[in-house]
């Protein structure tokens, strides 16, 4: 934590973003996901800048001190993306390398469809591409999985999980950063959308992810933060699926595609029919990845960097 870079403030794509960066070199951005911040990039970034690349880690829009636009619409694919193209004019870079995790993969992927000469690669954890299918995906997470599948609950019931997640956000934090917990029997939160029973349990499974101090951090963002805004990013699914209608569907730079064995996220059994220059591993974790096996993750991204995007 102590080497953690401080943040300093840039201006992108009409926002203020709050940007940790440390080293020089080849530029490699680091995007993270929900409810997630830079700093659970915190193992990887001093390994990286060690290694001899430039390390850009955004707080990125809606999240920590980073603005926070109104609209709901200001936090499709299309702003997401604009808003890290801005991040390499800034720095003066034509492209970098991009590393996703969560919802940063899923910003990557569009990312590397919509702006193609930006992106030298990709590292992926967790979430892989997905095709765009007939049937826009709220509607469609609806049918299959029901009203109280988490993304059709933030869209179809707006605000209400991000007040309940507000009113408990380190106990929210603490029962969702842990581990191991497919050690144990699965836990049946009842009736109503999972993540909101999850804020107020007092007995969560498995073991916590974070510090004392780690919690803190994360913390300390999202009571800045609240989580209205970062919760807008999956309220865009149905414009996302809309304007991204006439976008190929093919990402031709070479990626990294990490999974966890343990995540509630499915892995992909075509990824490589989107994504030809695809390389594959799962590690022995859940969804957290990069906090869950730092060193193992880091270890990974550096052998594929050298052969892929060499310092």
């Amino acid at each position: 934590m102590q080497n953690f870079p401080k943040a300093e403030y840039i201006r992108t794509n009409g926002i203020n973003m709050a940007i940790h960066q440390a080293g020089k070199g080849k530029p490699i951005v680091l995007c993270h996901g929900w409810p997630e911040m830079a700093f659970s990039w915190r193992y990887q970034i001093q390994p990286l800048v060690d290694a001899g690349y430039h390390v850009i880690a955004p707080d990125q829009r809606g999240y920590t001190t980073t603005d926070q636009p109104d609209a709901v619409e200001d936090y499709d694919v299309h702003q997401l993306s604009a808003d890290l193209t801005g991040i390499l004019d800034h720095y003066g870079y034509e492209d970098a390398l991009f590393v996703g995790h969560d919802w940063g993969a899923i910003v990557l992927w569009n990312l590397a469809m919509l702006h193609p000469s930006r992106v030298a690669g990709l590292i992926q954890m967790s979430v892989p591409f997905t095709e765009r299918g007939k049937t826009e995906w709220v509607g469609f997470w609806e049918s299959m999985l029901g009203p109280d599948f988490y993304i059709v609950h933030f869209n179809r019931q707006p605000g209400v999980a991000a007040t309940v997640f507000e009113s408990n956000t380190r106990n929210f934090l603490n029962n969702l950063y842990r581990t191991e917990q497919w050690l144990e029997p699965a836990k049946d939160y009842g009736p109503g959308m999972a993540f909101t029973n999850m804020a107020i349990d007092t007995q969560p499974t498995g073991r916590p992810l974070l510090s004392d101090a780690e919690l803190d951090v994360f913390v300390q963002g999202f009571e800045s933060s609240g989580f209205h805004k970062p919760i807008n990013w999956y309220r865009n699914f149905t414009r996302n699926w809309e304007t991204m209608a006439e976008v190929p569907q093919q990402i031709d730079q070479p990626a990294l595609m990490i999974y966890g064995k343990y995540d509630m996220v499915p892995q992909s059994d075509n990824l490589a029919k989107f994504v030809p220059q695809v390389e594959e591993t799962t590690l022995e974790c859940g969804h957290w990845i990069q906090q869950e096996k730092p060193a193992e993750t880091t270890a990974l991204m550096l052998s594929w960097l050298n052969r892929h995007y060499p310092a």
